[in-house]
């Protein structure tokens, strides 16, 4: 008798809101905050944040040697189909700028100045890159209560994160150029 078969074992590692096991507090702009990607009307919105926890009163942090991508699979294979690239940079004048490319259904790259929306009204897309207010809630003395009592002790009136700025990438384009209504996301950051 021969038997035979194979177990697969693959380990993810994920993380948010300073987690990450080499990101977290040592390189902040290439940490991950939180991913969202949405569809109304025919259009396709994704934003990456980063950087998280800052006052309004603190200087955003950009890096130009960190690369955030969207990953998107439109045909369920767990590759990506289409992969869209950002990255910040500064120009002689000391002014921050993004430059974006990859966008479906756009070629080229759309480039322009931080805290400003980017746009070629003539192919439908548009970007932002810069520092927004958190929208994530969470009420951090609420955990540490629960994990302490082990009753929940959450309060809404309680939110770590307001008044705290995030680093977003906001990328929105027409949702046809995707060719498909179901599809995965997911975001990566790099360092060159």
């Amino acid at each position: 008798m021969i038997a035979s078969g194979a177990i697969v074992s693959t380990v993810v590692v994920a993380a948010d809101h300073d987690e990450a096991d080499t990101t977290s507090f040592s390189d902040k702009s290439a940490d991950i905050g939180d991913l969202y990607a949405f569809h109304e009307g025919g259009r396709m919105t994704l934003i990456l944040t980063f950087d998280g926890y800052k006052l309004k009163s603190e200087t955003p942090s950009y890096d130009p040697d960190v690369l955030y991508g969207f990953h998107i699979d439109t045909n369920g294979d767990n590759a990506p189909d289409h992969e869209i690239w950002a990255r910040f940079g500064e120009n002689a004048a000391g002014e921050w700028g993004v430059q974006v490319t990859g966008i479906p259904g756009y070629e080229g790259a759309l480039v322009g100045p931080v805290d400003e929306v980017v746009s070629d009204d003539d192919a439908g897309v548009q970007v932002f890159g810069g520092f927004r207010d958190d929208p994530f809630f969470f009420d951090l003395q609420g955990f540490k209560d629960t994990l302490m009592t082990g009753t929940l002790g959450f309060d809404p009136a309680r939110d770590f994160v307001a008044a705290k700025n995030t680093g977003a990438i906001v990328v929105e384009f027409d949702q046809a150029a995707l060719s498909s209504e179901s599809i995965a996301v997911w975001a990566t950051t790099g360092r060159r």
